[in-house]
């Protein structure tokens, strides 16, 4: 529902405020209290006769007039309290609260504040007796030259002296009596500071209470003449950015100064959610604070919101709901703005009003702003009101042109007496020329930045070291040894890949590290699918500027996402090129290299025939295929990527939904290929269904598919109905919720299908068929209606293989003495809707540990059996099995449980008892695994779970998985990382056991089922 939004202020700035606001598609009309003639009657801006003084009245107004949002432009109705007092009122109100406000309201408070945490500014003294302040100004071992109102005073309140005569001169006599007539009460505390020298910038943030969002740096010009000659004023003028302030900089000022003053505000309990400007002087010994606004700097607001390209409704909104984090405003980089302030006649001081103003409309045609300060109608003419009259804004690819245009802007307009300057951005300009050497940095080129990023990502790269490669950048080429990794008659296998326009909506977002999983899964699960492990991977980055915190967050992604997949991040390439891409912009290329034995290359074309079955695997969701059809359905929906999402959990935004990361099937599927189960393997990737699974078939088979046999995630479904997308369209663009496409013989399909559950979504979801001469490859049937129904799953692949009923469980205990983190992840396979296994009891030997708690707070039922009270080993066994009785149990789990049971239990719970060891056994069974491992060299290790014999660690193996031993490991590393693989092949053995697809004979031997 479009909102109505109040600005309240009548200057230059409130027009700019509600000239950017009205852009927004969200929005249905702006009121503007008390505006001007800019703000009367234009499009969907109007003014309001409201009166903003009294913030009962305005609140009912609002209410009555179904106001959604107040911003409030000028400084004095902030210090008043009109943000708490609207707020109270249920009125949603834009701005600091009246303590936040106190850092502009007050000067003394605000260097005080300052002082209190360390913020970087100028010495001073805060005086209410003008003796006081003058003896301070004589005996100061600085320059004490500067004399402030320590109340507002609408920007004026601020006398620079030359000399120390004329700083006393300020604060007593005609001089003091004069500043009293000008500032009122602002004037009865004064405020003495340290002249500084050097630059003035003004550095503005959005802030949600927690997290900066820097605007770009601006430049005020408070001096009425040109060459900042003449008295000091409210600001003749504006531009922005100001080259003086570079990219490092600009980072420095963020962090110690604006996120500096936003968490000590939160820390003093007045947390600070708005716009906070800071007036900084960049001096040698670094940038000080001259002064903090708690508002838009008016002109500078008329500069900073032409160059926003976010929508400023939605940048307000996630600042008030402390989403900044997630959710940064983006704005044009490639331009300049300049503003230029026409005065009346007589200002600063005294002047006239009412000077009727011509060549409004021409200046428009121009394609130039006029921002409206002190302006009113007067029969249906516009006229002057008050000192500030216009601000004339240009917005021009460089400073230079918009200097220019705003230039003739103003010569365009007129009124009788109309004063402005003609040098607005002078000293960016002089700084812009100054002559020098020209270096590569110059070009766009940051070699600096390039190094300071292969620092980043070296250890990232390292963790990711495995059988046959240390990966160690740095080289000029990787190397990889195909013996160390185990091949005997290998042959390689290379993808490569990108992730299309998905990188649009991470831009856009300021979310960049799921890229880097979503990079190598496109590569990966390619390589896969001849049935190839991934062996190593190589990255290309290729961008216009390098902002070395993005490209690290990609590359930290990448290399998560090559752990995930067992392959090392072999190398890469960072490519800068200026002029290539725009601001913000870069681009992504991913190449895997894996292989395969000869003998188990996918697919075999040969084998698969007429009645196979298709298994299909669940993807994430939209993957990273099919992004420039989404973000045109997006666009005709409305939405952007901050929009709560119509589809996914609740809470979620549309870019945090379409921003989930592919999936990576290396480790879900690697073992079922090599167990040669599996004919072929189709990755649903660009093409979708229907051009992806008939690569891997023999010309002559078609394919049937129901889509009613798996579940179809929301965001398929509101694609198809939102963009009116034709089922061809659906899915020849998209994977429908299938990342992935098994072709098994019947008689392994179950056996297959109960592996892929134990770790991931599976579905069996149609079958090979002869295919008809004229027909289609692919034939998909109840599409529609899935989509339309949320696409319910089949329940084919059960437990018991009946899709009638639902499946019963197994009944688990788990043995437990310790903290439990074996037992946490049991207890999530456990909770899976698919799962076979339900646990009923935990048992400890040791009360108080930290598993119980874990058990407790999911809800299973717990037992302490403590071995300290029993005289001997049998009697405690006895006591643990009568619990397992008692509850029914018929499957038992060890994690981490250290006692050894004696011989009579394990025999009655043989082939029903389960354990995991951290190492590949046969090798290094008993206590120090990790220990014996790195004694003896070995290059991996890992864990693996087994039936328990009454020979410790001498029971049928389940289920292994590798673990690298990598350089420089010690058992406590070595031991970390073998915990997580733990953590995945413990409750996957349990699934297989649970399910019956594992099961001991009575000779000690696993039999897997396959029917």
């Amino acid at each position: 529902m479009a909102e109505r939004v109040l600005v309240v202020g009548g200057g230059g700035r409130e027009h700019a405020l509600a000239w950017k606001l009205a852009q927004s598609p969200h929005i249905q009309q702006v009121l503007v209290a008390p505006g001007n003639a800019g703000t009367a009657n234009c499009g969907k801006i109007s003014n309001s006769e409201v009166s903003v003084s009294n913030h009962a009245i305005l609140a009912q107004f609002c209410k009555d007039h179904h106001v959604g949002l107040v911003v409030v432009g000028p400084e004095v109705p902030l210090a008043a309290g009109m943000v708490d007092d609207l707020t109270a009122a249920g009125v949603p109100c834009f701005g600091p609260s009246a303590r936040a406000a106190e850092l502009e309201a007050s000067k003394s408070f605000s260097k005080a504040f300052m002082e209190r945490h360390g913020i970087p500014t100028a010495r001073y003294g805060s005086f209410t007796d003008a003796k006081e302040a003058c003896n301070y100004i004589r005996t100061a071992d600085f320059p004490a030259l500067v004399v402030k109102a320590s109340g507002l005073a609408a920007g004026k309140g601020v006398i620079v002296a030359q000399d120390q005569e004329e700083a006393c001169r300020a604060v007593m006599g005609a001089d003091m009596m004069r500043w009293d007539r000008a500032f009122g009460s602002a004037g009865d505390t004064v405020v003495v500071e340290e002249l500084l020298e050097g630059e003035e910038v003004s550095c503005l943030c959005f802030s949600d209470g927690s997290t900066v969002s820097s605007m770009p740096p601006a430049q005020d010009h408070k001096r009425l003449q040109d060459g900042d000659q003449g008295p000091n004023t409210g600001g003749m003028g504006a531009y922005c950015p100001t080259p003086q302030v570079s990219h490092e900089l600009l980072v420095q000022i963020r962090e110690s100064v604006l996120q500096k003053t936003v968490d000590a505000m939160k820390q003093e309990g007045a947390p600070y959610v708005g716009v906070l400007y800071a007036g900084l002087m960049l001096t040698q010994k670094g940038p000080k604070v001259l002064e903090f606004n708690c508002r838009f700097g008016d002109p500078e607001c008329q500069v900073l919101l032409p160059l926003l390209k976010s929508d400023l409704y939605e940048v307000i909104l996630n600042t008030m709901n402390g989403k900044l984090a997630s959710s940064a405003p983006e704005w044009h980089k490639e331009k300049a703005a300049v503003t230029v302030v026409m005065a009346s006649a007589g200002y600063p001081g005294a002047y006239n009003k009412g000077m009727a103003i011509t060549g409004l409309s021409q200046v428009e045609d121009m394609g130039i702003q006029v921002f409206h300060a002190g302006t009113g109608l007067k029969d249906g003419q516009v006229v002057s009101s008050g000192g500030r009259v216009l601000t004339v804004t240009a917005v021009r690819p460089s400073l230079e042109a918009a200097l220019q245009a705003a230039n003739e802007g103003v010569a365009a307009v007129g009124f009788p007496g109309a004063v402005y300057r003609r040098d607005i951005g002078h000293r960016a300009i002089s700084h812009l020329k100054q002559r020098r050497g020209l270096t590569y940095k110059d070009s766009g080129v940051d070699i600096a930045a390039g190094n300071k990023l292969v620092d980043i990502i070296k250890p990232l790269a390292r963790a990711t070291s495995r059988p046959g490669c240390n990966a160690e950048l740095g080289g000029f080429a990787g190397l990889f040894d195909l013996k160390a990794a185990g091949f005997l008659d290998p042959v390689l296998v290379s993808g490569t890949d990108g992730v299309g326009t998905k990188l649009k909506i991470a831009q856009a977002c300021g979310q960049h590290g799921s890229l880097g999983q979503d990079l190598v899964a496109m590569c990966v699960n390619d390589v896969l699918a001849q049935g190839a492990e991934p062996l190593f991977f190589l990255d290309y980055f290729s961008c216009g500027s390098l902002d070395v915190n993005v490209a690290a967050a990609v590359v930290a992604g990448i290399a998560k996402a090559c752990e995930i997949a067992g392959c090392a991040l072999l190398g890469g390439e960072t490519a800068e090129m200026p002029g290539v891409y725009g601001p913000g912009e870069y681009d992504l290329a991913g190449f895997c290299v894996g292989a395969v034995e000869r003998s188990a290359l996918l697919p075999r074309l040969a084998d698969i025939t007429e009645g196979d079955l298709l298994i299909g695997v669940a993807s994430s969701g939209i993957h990273s295929n099919g992004f420039s059809l989404v973000r045109k359905v997006l666009e005709r929906a409305n939405l952007s990527y901050s929009s709560p999402a119509p589809f996914g959990h609740p809470g979620q935004t549309v870019g945090e939904v379409l921003l989930t990361p592919t999936k990576i099937y290396s480790h879900l599927l690697l073992p079922i290929l090599r167990s040669g189960a599996v004919k072929a393997y189709a990755h649903i990737t660009g093409g979708g269904l229907l051009e992806n699974i008939p690569r891997v078939l023999p010309q002559e088979l078609a394919v049937d598919i129901d889509a009613s046999r798996w579940s179809i995630p929301p965001v398929f479904s509101w694609l198809q109905k939102e963009g009116g997308l034709s089922e061809d369209e659906m899915t020849r663009t998209f994977n429908c919720g299938l990342g992935a496409v098994l072709v098994v013989a019947p008689m392994e399909a179950q056996r297959v299908l109960r592996q892929l559950q134990a770790l991931e979504e599976a579905w069996i979801v149609g079958a090979l068929a002869h295919k008809q001469p004229g027909t289609e490859s692919v034939a998909v049937r109840n599409l529609k209606h899935s989509l339309l129904s949320g696409g319910p799953a089949s329940k084919n692949g059960n437990c018991l293989g009946d899709i009638s009923t639902p499946h019963r469980r197994t009944k688990v205990g788990v043995l437990i003495s310790g903290t439990g983190t074996n037992l946490q992840a049991l207890i999530e396979q456990a909770r899976r809707p698919s799962s076979c296994a339900e646990i009923v009891v935990v048992i400890s030997n040791k009360p108080g540990v930290q598993g119980l708690k874990r058990a407790a707070l999911a809800g299973i039922q717990t037992r302490v059996v403590d071995h300290k009270l029993y005289g001997s080993r049998a009697e405690f066994d006895g006591t643990i099995d009568r619990v397992l009785e008692e509850f029914g149990v018929e499957l038992v789990c060890l994690a981490g449980f250290m006692r050894i049971l004696t011989g009579g239990f394990v025999k009655k719970w043989n082939s029903k008892l389960l354990n995991i060891h951290p190492s590949l056994l046969p090798s290094f069974k008993g206590v120090n695994a990790q220990k014996q491992a790195l004694q003896a060299g070995v290059r991996v290790s890992g864990c693996t779970v087994h039936f328990v014999a009454e020979e410790v660690d001498a029971g049928a193996i389940i289920v292994q998985e590798a673990v690298p031993v990598v350089s420089g490991d010690t058992e406590e590393s070595l031991s970390a990382r073998i915990k997580e693989a733990e953590h995945r092949a413990f409750p996957a053995a349990m699934e297989l056991v649970s399910s019956g697809a594992v099961h001991l004979s009575e000779d000690g031997r696993v039999i897997w089922r396959s029917h």
